[in-house]
This record gives C-alpha cells, sequence and structure tokens, in this order.
C-alpha cells in the first residue's frame, strides 16, 4: 500500500491515523494483529497449570482478555522478562514452558471487526524486520514454537522440518519466511508500509487558548483517539486545523523507498505512536584508537562476505573477535568451520556467572557449548613458544609498544581438561580478562591484559559486544525517555520507561514502546507488550464510545 507524496498533500491537512507503529518485525507484527479485531479468549477446553491465575480466569471467561484488568491477572507471576505482562501473555501461550513442559495454549483466538482499530505499521523491508538481515544457515537462540506469534503454528509454516537434537529450533531464513506468511495469512497487508524509512517524529503544539506547550515534555490530552473537535496544532512553522484531535498529535514525516531507487517523501499526523523498531541498528562500538579501520568490522555477515570472496582462508592472519555473547559465538563457529584462525577476546572471566552459555542447556545448544569448551580450555598464557612454531605470538610490553611477531599464542598449562581440545579447534586461541587497546594501521591490535600489553598481526576484526537502538528520529535520539535520562538508549543497560501494563512511555502520553526498547530481547516475551498497548487503546476507545467499526485505513 503506496503512501501518498507529500507533495500531492495540502500541508494544511496531512493524512491523520489512530495509530503509527514504527517498525515491521514481529513486535509490529503482533500489534497489528491485535489491533485488527483479533481477541484473545480463554479457551473453554484447556486448564491452565497455574491454579490462581485459572481461577482469576475462569471468574471473567467472557470477555477477553485484552478487556480485564491485565494488573491483576499479572499479579504473583514470575518469569524471565522485567515486564509483567510479557509474563502474563507467554504463561497463556505457553504454560510452564521454563519447567521443560509443552502444555497447549490457553487462549482462544476470536476476530470483531467491529473492535479493528486503523493503524500503519512502517518498516524498512518486508514483514520481519531484522530477521531478513540474519545469516540463513544459523540457528535461533529460542526454540522454535517461542518464534511464533498468536494465532498460527509454527511448525504448520515451515512443513515440520527437523533437524536431529536441534530439531525445535529454527533458521533465521525460516523465522523471516513464517512473519511474511504470518501477515498474508492473517490478511494484514493492508496495514503494512514496506521500504519506508522514518526521519522525524514530533509532537506538535497546542495552538490556542495560550495551550502551547514544550515538544516532547508536558501537554495536554491523554493520547487517545480524537473526541471530534476541531483543535489548532502548530508544527515545523506551520499552523493546521485537524479534525478528531482530542489531545496531542504526533507528526511523523519520512520517505518510501519506490523503484529506482526513488525517494518519495510523506507526513501524516498520528495519534498515537508505538515505538517496535528493535535493538539491531546502531553496532555497540569499543571506542578505541583505529576502531575505523577497514579491517575493523561490526557485524556477523562481514565475516561470511570476505570468506566467500576468499578473502581468509587457513593460511591468513588471525582473525580477531571481540565480545562473549552469542554473535560472537557465531563468527567463531564460522571461523572454525571455514578454517581460519581465530583470537577471541573478552572482558570477563571465563567462570562469570552471566556468560550466556551457562544458562543454555547442552543438549539444546551443543554448538554454544563447544565455543564454551574452547573459550575455557584453550586460553591463552604468555609461556615462551617452542622454536618449531612458526604462528604470530604476542610479546609482553612494559613501557612501549612491541609490534615483534613471535609464534602462535600457548595455551595455559592445565587448562585442557583431558583431550578435550583435541576434538575442538586447534588453531583458537581465547583471551578472557582481557581488552583491546587499539587497532594500528599496519594490521596489528594491541591487548591489555594480566597487567601486560600484548600484540598481534591480524587479517580482520570483529566487533560484536552488542547492539543500541538508533533513534535518531526522536528530540535528543530519544534519551529523555529512558530510565536514567541522563544517559544513552540501551535495551540492557537504559530501556525506555513505561507504565508497566500499557507500555506507554512515562514522560510522553501518546508514545508508547515495546520489545528490546524495554528490555523484551526474545520474540517470546515481546508480544506481552502487543497485548499491553492494545489493551489500553481498546479500553480508551471503549471509554469514548468510539469503537472503530469501518475495519479498515482511510487514509490511503
Amino acid at each position: 500500500m503506496p503512501l501518498l507524496e507529500e507533495t500531492t498533500l495540502p500541508q494544511e491537512h496531512p493524512p491523520t491515523v489512530p495509530v503509527v507503529i514504527i517498525g515491521n518485525g514481529p513486535s509490529g507484527i503482533c500489534l497489528s494483529y491485535l489491533l485488527s479485531g483479533y481477541k484473545p479468549y480463554l479457551d473453554p477446553a484447556t486448564v491452565h497449570p497455574n491454579p490462581i491465575l485459572y481461577r482469576k480466569l475462569q471468574d471473567t471467561k467472557h470477555l477477553p482478555i485484552t478487556e480485564q484488568d491485565l494488573e491483576y491477572l499479572s499479579e504473583g507471576l514470575e518469569g524471565r522478562s522485567s515486564n509483567p505482562v510479557a509474563v502474563l501473555f507467554d504463561t497463556l501461550l505457553h504454560p510452564n514452558a521454563d519447567f521443560g513442559y509443552k502444555f497447549p495454549s490457553v487462549l482462544q483466538w476470536r476476530r470483531d471487526k467491529q473492535q479493528h482499530i486503523p493503524h500503519l505499521v512502517l518498516g524498512r523491508g518486508t514483514p520481519g524486520g531484522a530477521w531478513h538481515a540474519m545469516e540463513g544457515s544459523m540457528l535461533t537462540i529460542s526454540l522454535g514454537i517461542w518464534m511464533e506469534l498468536p494465532g498460527v503454528n509454527y511448525k504448520d509454516l515451515t512443513n515440520g522440518k527437523r533437524r536431529d537434537v536441534t530439531s525445535d529450533r529454527a533458521t533465521p531464513e525460516e523465522i523471516s519466511s513464517y512473519y511474511c506468511n504470518y501477515v498474508k495469512l492473517k490478511g494484514l497487508q493492508k496495514n503494512f508500509v514496506d521500504n519506508t524509512y522514518v526521519t522525524s517524529i514530533q509532537k506538535l503544539y497546542r495552538g490556542h487558548d495560550g495551550e502551547g506547550l514544550e515538544n516532547g515534555h508536558t501537554h495536554q490530552g491523554d493520547g487517545g483517539v480524537g473526541d471530534g473537535v476541531n483543535e489548532r496544532f502548530e508544527g515545523n512553522g506551520e499552523v493546521c486545523v485537524m479534525s478528531g484531535g482530542g489531545g496531542a498529535l504526533w507528526e511523523v514525516r519520512g520517505y518510501q523507498q519506490v523503484q529506482n531507487d526513488t525517494h518519495v517523501p510523506f507526513c501524516l499526523f498520528a495519534e498515537n505512536v508505538v515505538l517496535a523498531t528493535g535493538a539491531s541498528d546502531s553496532p555497540v562500538r569499543l571506542g578505541v584508537e583505529g576502531e575505523d579501520l577497514p579491517f575493523v568490522f561490526h557485524s556477523i555477515s562481514d565475516l561470511g562476505l570476505a570468506v566467500s570472496q576468499r578473502k581468509l582462508d587457513k593460511n591468513s592472519d588471525p582473525v580477531l573477535i571481540v565480545g562473549a555473547g552469542l554473535s560472537a559465538a557465531d563468527v567463531v563457529l564460522c571461523a572454525c568451520n571455514s578454517n581460519i584462525r581465530v583470537l577471541h577476546v573478552f572482558r570477563k572471566r571465563i567462570d562469570d556467572s552471566d556468560l550466556i552459555f551457562k544458562q543454555l542447556p547442552k543438549t539444546l545448544y551443543p554448538e554454544y557449548h563447544k565455543v564454551y569448551n574452547m573459550m575455557c580450555s584453550q586460553a591463552y598464557t604468555n609461556v615462551a613458544p617452542s622454536s618449531a612454531s612458526n604462528r604470530p605470538q604476542a610479546v609482553s610490553i612494559a613501557s612501549s609498544v612491541c609490534a615483534k611477531m613471535c609464534p602462535k599464542p600457548q595455551l595455559a598449562a592445565g587448562n585442557v581438561a583431558g583431550n578435550a581440545s583435541v576434538n575442538l579447534f586447534p588453531d583458537y586461541t581465547s583471551f578472557p580478562e582481557h581488552c583491546v587497546v587499539s587497532f594500528q594501521s599496519d594490521m596489528k591490535c594491541l591487548l591489555q591484559g594480566n597487567n601486560s600489553l600484548k600484540a598481534f598481526k591480524i587479517s580482520m576484526v570483529l566487533v560484536l559486544i552488542g547492539t543500541n537502538p538508533d533513534l535518531f528520529f526522536l528530540k535528543g535520539q530519544g534519551q529523555y525517555l529512558g530510565q536514567d535520562p541522563t544517559r544513552p538508549i540501551s535495551c540492557k543497560q537504559n530501556p525506555i520507561d513505561i507504565d508497566p501494563y500499557t507500555f506507554e512511555c512515562t514522560k510522553e502520553p501518546g508514545l508508547f514502546a515495546m520489545g528490546p526498547l524495554v528490555g523484551d530481547n526474545f520474540v517470546r516475551f515481546l508480544k506481552g507488550g502487543a497485548l499491553g498497548i492494545a489493551s489500553c487503546l481498546l479500553k480508551r476507545l471503549k471509554k469514548k464510545g468510539k469503537l472503530i467499526s469501518n475495519g479498515g485505513n482511510n487514509i490511503m
């Protein structure tokens, strides 16, 4: 569905839509599903294993979950998300999943087209978001069934393909295909605008009776659907009169990329905006000297590209991998499978309880435990090399940077458990409790650890220490929305501060956030944001006596 060109619209009357969702990944898709009239009820044929929750659900079984008191239902529930509604929705979809059970969902989905809320989902590509850009041969960390969205069984759309011990996990290619097919199967296409880039979102000033207020801070109105009166708004130096604007409006600007890479600009007004952009926009950087050199990369795909172009092989200098998360582990596996030598640097101790590997069952994640085994058993030590070795060896540096290259790093004595390393990858060396000091133009890196500096000659660097959202289209990059407004938004360190039951930003009524932006990094839990937001908007509509009954969007 193409957006109207900005130049074809009368500037005083840009199109207005009740809800605009920024991001077409699983967060945006799930919310679109719930805003399209699909409502979850307690399935009378099921029994939830939590007797207290089940009793609450039975007391209001005639009502959809979206019309119930989510705070009351969530009370006392525990799970792996800090957001109570995410835990609630997860236990309704996958009861007792954390205990290894595979109980069926206790929800039954019914569609009420009279309660469709018109909305648009703006995404940079096709529905599925960042999943389309991920390496297709890798396996997801989550089980396939935890990646599915409400109402459509993941296995049904993937033809039930299995893979021995890892059969319950999926590839990104399978997941992205599932999300695309989900949108079509549920008839949500009319809500999605693909290849769309948002460049600016700002709140318009209230411009009458002296009520103009500072953008991004205080304002009047509850961000709900309009009450049918004409109001005067000011933004970008323009004044426009809008009908149905019971509170402040959001101006959303951007462009859609069409054929021949043509950019078609657009502008529209939204009564509510939902941030569902995920967290993969901007890689976290080390902030060290030389990080912008051409051999330093921040994406998993860059290694695969170098291998496919035959820029790396077993005779190349080692690849330096920085990070101790799953992305770093994926690159280690890719390099090992391509017989490329690896130097693996990370800050944490190998016995640190926060390492993600310690939270993964060995039977489900054998490849990640192989990497963790190498991290533990093939750690670097500063031992004099054998004369027979001719591979690079780091040299301790006391007062100056020594770039002299010696043979291969030696493994720490006693670190290899039995013959464990024999079955692993011999040309891998880990550097626990080390950090990068700098990268040099002569393809050398300087590492700090154990009160000494070490220099290595390398062929390529992959820095994989996390990603942050890029909210450049918001005032101050959205920093004022964070739990700590003095720091940039970070999915782990400083998520957006929201009401835990509506997912509305505490500092901006009418602006909502979900998914990684509020700390829910797994698809399994980000669906709770869709439940909270849909419930909030439906209740506001019902309160105003203005349930949407046209079943479609009228602005296009």
